[in-house]
């Protein structure tokens, strides 16, 4: 069977996030005259969440893996599974607001910009601020400038940091962007036909840039739509210690920092 939007969740450890995400998820795309699936794909979390969406949302599909293969190799297994015109991938710490349905509108948008290959909305933090979730394709210093927190200290740092996150625009703007998170995109299938799925070599972090990327060169367009917004409990779990001792004392900082070289090395020739 084919599906108008898969709806794909990437699992390690949240079972109280994702079934609150469920819960806001479910009451955006009830009534929609879309064929729907939800898909959670677990990674080994061990935390119960198979029998909690069979007991609380039994229409939720749920795949768990025997390890933890990372962010883009669990959801490239839902990818290949599931024949769907769209993709929506979205992450385990997101809500839904109450009100139009979100994935309606991304939905019409895309119907209505065939040259889209993806698009993602605004995410919004639980303190009320814009989440810098579309950005222009990193040189080599910004992104450990960024998450090693030199941006906060030295002008030059805060200035390349700055264009990076392109925070020199509106951020209510519907445009084409360089890139997107991967915390929120709805993406074409017959785009991903054109690129290929997420780069497995990212075990997690710079498979969503990895990817808008081929989209740009596959002559599909990512937009960020700015008009529509979806709230985001970000942790930044890997900048939680500042500095460069986050390195050493972060796991997640040693993973950010190792996609962030292969990204680099895969694109060096080009950039």
């Amino acid at each position: 069977m084919e599906f108008d939007i898969v709806i794909i969740t990437v699992n390690y450890k949240m079972k109280e996030k994702i079934l609150a995400m469920q819960e806001s998820l479910l009451r955006d795309v009830r009534g929609l005259p879309l064929r729907v699936q939800l898909v959670v794909i677990d990674n080994a979390s061990g935390d119960g969440i198979a029998e909690a969406l069979q007991e609380k949302f039994p229409v939720a599909r749920c795949i768990s893996n025997p390890k933890n293969i990372g962010f883009g190799a669990a959801n490239n297994l839902v990818l290949k599974q599931f024949e769907s015109k769209y993709y929506f991938l979205i992450n385990p710490d997101i809500i839904f607001p109450a009100g139009p349905s979100v994935i309606w509108r991304l939905y019409e948008f895309m119907e209505n910009n065939p040259k889209a290959g993806l698009i993602s909305p605004k995410l919004i933090l639980d303190n009320g601020k814009i989440q810098p979730s579309c950005m222009r394709f990193p040189k080599f210093w910004d992104q450990p400038l960024y998450r090693l927190g030199f941006h906060k200290k030295y002008n030059l740092a805060k200035r390349k940091v700055e264009d990076f996150l392109m925070s020199d625009f509106s951020h209510a703007r519907v445009l084409p962007v360089d890139w997107v998170t991967g915390a929120a995109m709805l993406i074409r299938a017959s785009a991903l036909k054109d690129t290929g799925h997420f780069d497995e070599r990212f075990f997690m972090y710079f498979e969503d840039c990895d990817l808008c990327r081929r989209m740009w060169d596959a002559k599909w367009m990512v937009y960020y739509k700015g008009d529509l917004a979806l709230r985001h409990s970000h942790e930044r779990a890997s900048a939680k210690i500042p500095g460069i001792r986050s390195i050493f004392q972060n796991k997640l900082t040693r993973i950010h920092l190792k996609s962030w070289l292969q990204y680099w090395w895969k694109w060096q020739s080009v950039d």
